[in-house]
């Protein structure tokens, strides 16, 4: 015998399934927007284009263990920096996974949200 007062659905279906005018997502237009966050760090780096740079990594259990790369920057993405040496024209895609920081040779240009860009000394 079941006391339960309620129909027992599977666990995958809701009592709203079957109906098509239900719509189970929210809409995000109901939502208020979240701020864009802009201090990432290839964003960053993509205000320094065409700076020379040094870039310290880790590859940790590797035969290279640590290691600096320096170069000029050329191009950062989400997951990936490319920078060239400016003595033999090689160009290196780094992932970011390895990265520890960046030191550059000048100022850089930072853009925090909700602020005017600003040099950093």
């Amino acid at each position: 015998m079941n006391f339960c007062q309620f129909p027992q659905y599977p666990y995958y279906m809701s009592p709203n399934f079957m109906n098509p005018m239900y719509n189970q997502y929210p809409n995000p237009e109901n939502y208020p927007a979240l701020p864009n966050e802009e201090s990432y760090i290839e964003n960053i780096l993509r205000l320094n284009l065409g700076k020379p740079v040094s870039i310290y990594m880790n590859f940790e259990n590797s035969q290279w263990g640590s290691k600096i790369f320096k170069g000029i920057l050329e191009a950062a993405g989400k997951d990936h920096i490319i920078i060239s040496d400016r003595d033999t024209g090689m160009r290196y895609l780094l992932l970011t996974i390895y990265l520890n920081y960046v030191t550059f040779d000048e100022e850089i240009n930072y853009y925090y949200p909700y602020k005017d860009t600003q040099s950093i000394k």
